[in-house]
């Protein structure tokens, strides 16, 4: 008799690869219904009942996700946990809790439909915003909200199943990440969700191979189906052949060796056969990465994205709450480096003197708030000097498009020290300062520019966007994102040339850093530092020391040559 699971559809989807790995087995869907609270009139009597029921819900919610900081510690380590404890300190702000009940006591309305009111206007405003970093955050917010009201109506949520399994989902909340992860979890696979996630971050903690924004797959698939999930390439296989099943555990076992021999790489220098050594840092986005960059074998950190200090808040963060942020960062990476990029906010973000634009990707976001709104950048900068004693910290300025913007905020730093000295407080005054190259403006003139700074960081993501015209997230035109084309290559050569001709270092923060296709080539065109995300370090270190900076060299002028990047 034929197998019932090849009578079957193969079904191929690709996504987003959020975490390591090759799993096979069958799928589990996990569905939870979300609570859409009707609006009902309360009785006068009835009013304060509703909020004793509101205020049972709210600690029956900090009581859970307390449980599942306590797991997830105990599972992935304190820093990491981190997440949890910061959807407990929303449920015990004040200020929305006394929102909620004062509105509750003013319209004489039932509490789930206050609460999914109340929250969702933060949560709508982050939708607002045209970024996917934003967007993750607000599903985190989404998640509070029902959590608080399935507990107004005392739903419980199965999370357990009995075999091993793929789980398969709408979306996952960090919570449900880790909750499911007590089952003989496979490997993750969710219609939504993104690389900076915290799915995606929980999965990679976990060891749990993850590819999300798989766009309706939990539509698509049954539990019990048969699946293979390549959190690799960010492919899924539904109703697989028995020979794409072979030749998956064939990769499963090889990638594995392939894992194993690279382990032996994290202590070893980022340096080629001939002696070239290459700074190889790591981006991050939370606290909670450091401990993995570490183990990883990182040189320092080339990237730290501070907009995630944006997050759950309607006003920006105090000098003091990032002073003791950046502190503790530096401290942990010390003596290693660490690159704090500037909030690199758009008028599309959440933060004060937000403005509606029709594209604010090439409108006001980076460095061009901070020089119309001056105040936003002196808490930063503030902060990063007060945190910069150890001497192992640089300032990234991001969306550069001019030489008087890189002065101008110069001008912002000398007064911030002259400030500090006048109050004697200690900072490094030799701190390094440096631009993001994403604009072709910048990349053009960036012998210019370089004049000016200490460093350079190249940031592919929306250079190639611009220079090839071209938005990578629309699927009609996204094989035109291709960052081996020719006038990508040049570009970044140039950037390369313009620095080192003033003394400069030049590093590459984007995608194209971490892509092992690229690796050569980058070190042919003399790149000095390569920041990628701390998953592929090992793989990067593994082919940096495995060719002659020579023989790059070489490569680097034949490709420099080359009329199309096919």
């Amino acid at each position: 008799m034929m197998d019932e699971q090849n009578i079957k559809k193969e079904i191929i989807v690709r996504g987003i690869p959020a975490a390591p790995g090759i799993a096979i087995g069958p799928v589990y869907v996990y569905t939870k219904d979300t609570p859409l609270p009707v609006e009902r009139p309360l009785k006068p009597e009835e009013v304060d009942p509703e909020i004793d029921r509101l205020m049972a819900a709210i600690a029956m919610s900090e009581k859970e996700l307390t449980k599942i900081l306590d797991f997830a510690k105990g599972r992935i380590g304190d820093s990491k946990a981190k997440i949890f404890e910061a959807q407990i300190m929303i449920l015990q702000d004040s200020l929305l809790l006394s929102s909620i009940i004062k509105r509750i006591r003013q319209e004489h309305l039932n509490g789930e439909f206050i609460v999914h009111n109340e929250i969702g206007k933060y949560e709508k405003l982050m939708m607002m915003a045209h970024d996917d970093y934003m967007h993750e955050r607000a599903h985190d917010v989404d998640d509070l909200k029902n959590r608080i009201i399935r507990n107004m109506q005392a739903n419980k949520l199965v999370s357990k199943f009995d075999s091993a399994a793929i789980v398969v989902a709408h979306n996952l909340t960090p919570a449900d990440t880790m909750i499911l992860s007590r089952n003989n979890v496979l490997g993750y696979a969710t219609d939504k969700g993104g690389i900076t996630s915290h799915a995606a971050i929980l999965s990679r903690a976990l060891k749990i191979p993850a590819v999300l924004g798989l766009d309706d797959i939990s539509r698509r698939v049954a539990t019990g189906d048969l699946m293979i999930l390549d959190g690799y390439s960010g492919t899924i296989i539904v109703h697989p052949t028995a020979d794409q099943t072979k030749e998956y555990e064939i990769k499963r076992e090889t990638y594995l060796r392939f894992e194993s021999t690279l382990a032996k790489f994290k202590s070893l220098p980022a340096k080629t056969k001939d002696g070239r050594k290459i700074e190889l840092a790591a981006n991050i986005e939370f606290e909670e990465e450091l401990e993995h960059v570490i183990l990883q074998g990182a040189d320092g950190v080339g990237l730290y994205r501070t907009e995630s200090l944006l997050i759950d808040r309607d006003t920006n963060p105090s000098e003091e709450e990032q002073y003791q942020i950046y502190k503790l960062i530096i401290e942990r990476i010390y003596p290693r480096k660490v690159i704090i990029r500037t909030f690199d906010i758009g008028g599309d973000k959440i933060a004060p003197h937000t403005i509606e634009e029709a594209n604010p990707f090439l409108g006001w976001r980076g460095i061009r708030i901070f020089l119309d709104y001056p105040e936003l950048l002196m808490d930063q900068l503030r902060a990063i000097l007060r945190a910069s004693t150890r001497k192992n910290v640089g300032i990234m300025f991001p969306m550069v498009s001019t030489v008087e913007e890189v002065i101008k905020a110069k001008e912002y730093i000398d007064k911030v020290k002259a400030e500090l000295r006048l109050k004697k407080i200690k900072f490094d005054p030799n701190i390094q300062i440096g631009v993001m190259i994403e604009v072709p403006s910048a990349a053009v003139t960036s012998d210019i520019i370089s004049k000016e700074v200490d460093f350079l960081s190249i940031g592919t993501n929306d250079l190639i966007q611009y220079l090839m015209a071209v938005d990578r997230g629309n699927n009609i035109i996204s094989d035109l994102y291709q960052e081996f084309h020719p006038s990508v290559i040049r570009t970044i050569k140039h950037i390369i040339d313009a620095g080192h001709q003033n003394g400069k270092w030049v590093g590459m923060c984007g995608e194209m850093a971490g892509d092992p296709l690229a690796t050569i080539l980058l070190l042919g065109l003399e790149l000095d530092e390569f920041s990628v995300v701390s998953a592929v370090l090992p793989e990067i270190k593994k082919i940096i020391r495995s060719v002659e900076f020579s023989e790059a060299q070489k490569i680097a002028k034949k490709v420099l040559k080359m009329n199309t990047a096919l």
